[in-house]
């Protein structure tokens, strides 16, 4: 694992959208997940709550690098429904998440082409509802200041990280304070020369654990 890979986005919260295409309605349901069994968990939760709908298409990307994937077009031609939502999570750069749309069929067939729009124009309008998560390579990066500066340090620290790409940690107290801090590889040499400026030299930067953080995009 290094700090230069690129890792694909999540979102933040389920999001719901509808839709009416051609009298029939399209009910879409994007939720983040951890695991191909959430997934199908979420799937199975709304099959049981729809049960009376025609359809419950299905689309699911998982795992660190989008590397897992599948759909379901759930009775729809082949082709025309999972698939199609599939593409759309790809497009978007996304992982950990799974897609249902529920058609409730209102009686005008839509063709083949027509599926296809409709199915990833759902998810599509729905993605645009939610908020992003975005991953990267974080090192772990902790500073022990005084308790009667940690206000400061802590202002500091977040405004840094709000322009370096940066996310901050958890705070511990005890004898002193230890605020943490998640950063970039390539930003370090940076945050300890601010750090430094800041403190006249009396905070300085130790060094963690690299791992994958979800950063609010």
């Amino acid at each position: 694992m290094t700090s230069a890979r690129s890792y694909p986005a999540t979102i933040a919260a389920a999001v719901a959208h509808e839709t009416v295409v051609r009298k029939s309605r399209f009910l879409t349901h994007v939720e983040p997940v951890t695991s191909v069994e959430q997934a199908e968990a979420v799937i199975a939760g709304i099959r049981k709550r729809a049960w009376d709908a025609n359809h419950n298409c299905t689309a699911m990307v998982t795992g660190l690098l989008g590397d897992q994937a599948r759909s379901s077009d759930d009775g729809e031609p082949s082709g025309t429904a999972g698939i199609p939502m599939l593409e759309v999570l790809r497009r978007r750069g996304l992982t950990d998440v799974v897609a249902v749309v529920t058609r409730y069929f209102g009686g005008v067939k839509l063709g083949a082409g027509g599926l296809v729009r409709a199915y990833s124009s759902a998810v599509s309008e729905t993605l645009d509802q939610a908020a992003l998560v975005r991953r990267a390579a974080l090192r772990q990066v902790t500073h022990e200041v005084p308790h009667a500066d940690a206000g400061r340090y802590d202002n500091l620290l977040r405004e840094w990280a709000a322009h370096h790409g940066a996310t901050l940690g958890e705070p511990t107290y005890a004898a002193t304070a230890t605020l943490e801090l998640w950063a970039p590889q390539t930003e370090l040499p940076r945050l300890t020369d601010d750090l430094a400026a800041a403190s006249a030299g009396a905070v300085v930067p130790v060094l963690g654990v690299e791992r994958i953080v979800d950063v609010p995009a």
